[in-house]
């Protein structure tokens, strides 16, 4: 029988990759800000709802404002600049190649921020998972139009600024606390930053259809309760910059399910840079193998 922390890893990475499938059916109906703020607000009454259901143990005031800070960070801050980002016009495929940069800035934030030794082996996974993303997504980088400009360029980076910062305050500070509860919270902060944004920005327009509510529903169940859980779960069990290391797969997957879904091209050279990532991954997230007594002796 699978037991979970053999398969919480390629279960994170399929469920993360439907987000951007989700994100391309919701966009053109509803404006970013918005449409991640009622996102969000769902997903804290649906996380509140199972808080109830199993009882989850309160947290400390000090838990609950680091769980919101992380929420902020990795929800707020992350999807809010890559949705809004695409929205202004930057090549989807040009915004994850830069938070493909995510798992190395991750790494070297995680080094002096949680005392993580990265072993040599681990910084070469890194860098050739990196280089397995370049390779994925290198055919949708031919064509640069009006989009890029230093506000979409910045807003792209701030998302990996997020989504590292995020990761690590959670590792930091919210390692102890009750799953369940510290989502809820995450949530909260997210709502609250995104909800802001969109009255500040927005006109909180919606289009209801049916593509609108199909990756709302989505995105609620499947990402901010299934993926972001098993998220916690790895940050929790392992150290920061092997979790990190994962979201290299992301692109790879995400061209699978275009390819499966939408009828996007998936060329021989996507299909190696995906074997690329994927001995990156392996390579970064290996754990060294303890020696036996009789091994370490001497002759």
């Amino acid at each position: 029988m699978l037991n979970l922390a053999r398969l919480a890893p390629a279960l994170f990475v399929v469920l993360w990759a439907t987000g951007f499938i989700g994100a391309r059916y919701a966009m053109p109906w509803a404006e970013p800000f918005a449409f991640l703020a009622v996102r969000f607000v769902l997903s804290a009454a649906l996380v509140w709802a199972l808080c109830l259901r199993f009882r989850a143990p309160a947290m400390k005031a000090a838990g609950i404002g680091h769980s919101i800070i992380a929420g902020i960070l990795m929800h707020g801050v992350y999807l809010g600049s890559v949705f809004w980002a695409i929205n202004a016009g930057m090549p989807a495929g040009l915004s994850a190649l830069i938070i493909g940069l995510q798992p190395l800035v991750t790494a070297f934030m995680a080094g002096p921020t949680l005392a993580e030794r990265i072993e040599p082996r681990h910084w070469a996974g890194l860098v050739i998972g990196f280089v397995g993303v370049v390779i994925v997504l290198s055919p949708r980088l031919g064509v640069l139009d009006s989009g890029i400009n230093t506000a979409t360029l910045g807003a792209s980076l701030l998302s990996v600024l997020g989504m590292s910062a995020g990761t690590i305050w959670q590792k930091k500070f919210v390692r102890n606390g009750d799953l369940l509860r510290g989502t809820f919270w995450q949530y909260v902060g997210a709502a609250t930053v995104t909800g802001l944004l969109a009255l500040l920005f927005e006109t909180g327009e919606f289009t209801l259809t049916g593509e609108l509510i199909f990756a709302m529903v989505w995105l609620v169940f499947v990402l901010s309760l299934g993926a972001i859980l098993l998220l916690m779960y790895l940050i929790a069990q392992g150290a920061i910059s092997r979790v990190a290391s994962l979201f290299y797969l992301v692109p790879a997957c995400t061209a699978v399910f275009a390819w499966l879904l939408f009828g996007e091209e998936l060329s021989a050279i996507q299909i190696a840079g995906m074997a690329v990532s994927g001995f990156g991954v392996a390579l970064a997230t290996a754990k060294r193998r303890e020696r036996s007594p009789a091994a370490s002796g001497s002759a």
